[in-house]
């Protein structure tokens, strides 16, 4: 009795193992006559033919990324389409094309997919980045280039740049024979020179100066690898919500960060104004900001949003 028992047990289970098989079977028929019949786009590029549901993601997210591309274009060419999850992203690796999409018809391709790191670090990508192309767009340009990096404003700020440079010599020599890193030694230079610029020069205790220059630099190389690294919530929108990888959410911590170092300096520059009127005075990025947006002539207006983006981007680019 027992025998049978087991025998029929094992024949439940061959008989479950075999129904599986069959609906696995079916399924992946059903998937390849659907592919097989669904009419190919004949604008999209060719590009090499992913898998279901992640598409070309898995091999994108390889650190040789430029040697995938390269054997890839090798296959298919100066122009490829990857599938990624739900993205469609085109790759160009032909100067003579990159010229053609970056510069005799960037108004078309102008706009961007903003990356939730994005969203968060500038503000609903409201920034000369993110931006898409229009009024708004064309406004904040016209800031940075007539205002911010006009000749006049990169003329008053000479001296901090001379001062900066100095310094990271003078640094330099006093450790005589010793290892430095370069590349950082050159980062925290431009960090201090940017904060310099941005609020014309800070004054005031020399290590509390350096306090604020070393907590921006961390700042900024963080917010940097995170808008950089691959975010799996910007291919699959859908799973956006639960943030798997806590990129939005490390993001918000250092908006916060940025948003306290921002009022801390609106406010000391708005106090300065109203006790000694030096509005005029005053040859930096946040003056300069701050006067745009006191005035109101302006078909498109510069929030305070705004310059708290283009000052971000300023600190982010250095």
């Amino acid at each position: 009795m027992a025998l049978i028992t087991a025998s029929f047990s094992n024949f439940k289970c061959v008989t479950y193992f075999i129904l599986v098989l069959s609906m696995i079977w079916c399924i992946w028929l059903l998937v390849k006559k659907f592919y097989k019949n669904t009419p190919k786009s004949p604008h999209l590029p060719p590009g090499p033919k992913g898998l279901p549901f992640v598409g070309n993601l898995i091999p994108f997210l390889h650190l040789q990324r430029q040697n995938y591309f390269t054997t890839l274009s090798q296959t298919y060419g100066p122009i490829i389409s990857l599938h990624l999850g739900y993205k469609l992203v085109i790759i160009i690796s032909s100067p003579s094309v990159a010229s053609e999409v970056l510069k005799d018809q960037d108004i078309i391709f102008a706009n961007r997919d903003v990356s939730i790191a994005g969203k968060v670090g500038f503000y609903d990508g409201s920034d000369i980045l993110w931006s898409p192309y229009g009024p708004e767009w064309s406004m904040l340009r016209r800031v940075c280039v007539q205002e911010m990096l006009s000749g006049p404003m990169l003329d008053s700020t000479y001296v901090l740049r001379q001062n900066e440079v100095r310094r990271m010599v003078k640094n330099l020599y006093v450790r005589g024979m010793s290892q430095v890193n370069v590349g950082e030694e050159i980062f925290m230079t431009m960090i201090s020179l940017i904060t310099n610029m941005l609020c014309g020069g800070r004054g005031g205790n020399e290590e509390e100066n350096k306090s604020l220059v070393n907590g921006l630099g961390l700042i900024v190389n963080e917010m940097i690898l995170l808008l950089g690294k691959p975010n799996i919530s910007d291919f699959f929108p859908s799973l956006a919500y639960f943030d798997f990888q806590s990129i939005e959410k490390q993001m918000k911590r250092l908006v916060q960060k940025f948003e306290n170092i921002f009022e801390l300096m609106v406010n000391e520059r708005t106090r300065e104004d109203n006790e000694k009127n030096n509005t005029l005075h005053k040859k930096d990025f946040l003056q300069a900001l701050l006067n745009i947006r006191d005035s109101r002539d302006a078909k498109t207006p510069l929030t305070m949003t705004h310059a708290k983006t283009l000052l971000m981007v300023f600190i982010l680019t250095p």
